[in-house]
Parts: structure tokens; sequence; C-alpha cells
């Protein structure tokens, strides 16, 4: 790489944190199902000690009337857990309140295969370390923890549409969250989706950045 492209790439990512860093202590990680949310975060906690809050774990039971289904086709119906009201966002926006003032928090444990949450766990917090919140929702609670002042940044990590999916569809089938047809038929219609889910997160105030460069980044 020549000194010019070091230069636009360290431009290019100040100008990322400008954009998405706070005073807070949470810093979110969004971005589509399959981009490497879980992943980076479990790296960035491995070398720092950060704890993470896992989102998706404030998925609706499958039996909440309010719970939105999404229809594959040949009969195939099944919550949507792409769409941002299958989650509670007021109960994980508490938990992460309440995990930076008092430094303990119980969270939910969600099992994506039955449709419900199936136990809980606890996170704990040092005083000064920051939060790792992960979530494909979570650029939706970056406006609350921003008036709160409890957002110190977010981001939406990505990779190409393609990775994406085959990443999705990898996880999804060695964790069998649902028959094979299913989650394929499933992975079609996020790859469609993904461009309005990059956006959303944008308009939200979530800085799109690749997982390795975020990493670097909060390093």
């Amino acid at each position: 790489m020549s000194g010019e492209s070091e230069r636009d790439d360290r431009d290019d990512r100040a100008d990322r944190t400008d954009r998405a860093v706070g005073g807070g202590r949470v810093v979110l990680v969004t971005g589509p199902s399959g981009a490497g949310k879980s992943r980076v975060c479990a790296r960035l906690q491995a070398a720092h000690g950060w704890p993470v809050v896992r989102l998706d774990d404030f998925y609706k039971d499958g039996d909440d009337p309010t719970l939105p289904m999404v229809d594959l086709g040949g009969g195939t119906r099944l919550p949507d857990w792409d769409d941002a009201g299958s989650w509670d966002a007021g109960a994980a926006v508490a938990a992460l309140e309440q995990l930076v003032q008092t430094g303990s928090v119980q969270v939910p444990t969600y099992d994506i295969s039955t449709s419900r949450a199936v136990g809980s766990s606890t996170v704990t917090v040092r005083p000064g370390q920051l939060v790792l919140a992960e979530g494909i929702f979570a650029a939706e609670i970056a406006p609350v923890l921003a008036e709160r002042g409890l957002l110190r940044g977010a981001w939406c990590v990505s990779h190409s549409r393609a990775e994406n999916f085959a990443r999705r569809l990898l996880r999804d089938l060695a964790e069998r969250r649902k028959p094979p047809l299913v989650l394929v038929r499933r992975g079609i219609e996020l790859a469609r989706r993904e461009p309005a889910i990059l956006a959303r997160a944008e308009a939200l105030g979530a800085a799109t950045i690749r997982p390795q460069d975020l990493e670097a980044l909060l390093r």
C-alpha cells in the first residue's frame, strides 16, 4: 500500500469515527445477519475484557401476538427476525442503562430454533470499561442511547451481499436453526433486503465499516 493510500485509509477511518463516536460507554455493532458482528465483538472482548450484550436475545417469543411473520412460499411461515418489530427495544435499552449504571444486569438467552427465550445470564462491567452491544437492530436504539448520554459509538459491519449470504447460511446450518430449505429461502429474502438494511443503519447514525476495520479502529 502506498503512503498516499495509507493516509487516505486513515482519513476515512477518522471520518467514520467523527460521525459515529459520542461520549458514553456503549458501543453498538449492527449489520446484516451473517456480517460478522458476533465474531468481531468476541475478538474485542478477548483482547480488552469488554462485556458483550447480545441484543438479538431480546427477540419476542414465537407465540407473542405482536411478532411479525414472513411468508417464504410453499406454505412456510416463520417469525421475521429481521423486522424491528420482532424484538423488545425498550427492554434492550433498559438493560444497557442498568448495566452502565449498576455494573450488572440479567439478560435473556434466546433460542432461534424454538423461537423463544430459554434462560438468562448475568453480564457485568467494571468501572470505565466499554460495553459492546451487538445485533441486527442495534442501530434502532442509537438515538435513544445518545439522548441519554450512554452511546460511545455506532457502527454497521458488512461484507458483500454474496459473502454475507454464504456466511449466514453456513452458520445457520451448523447451528440447525431451521430446516435447510427454510434457511436458503430466508437467506435469499435477506439478501434482497440488504441494501435497505444498510441504508437504515446509516440513517440512524451507524457508520458502515468492514469488521476487520472496526476491530482495528476500536483497538
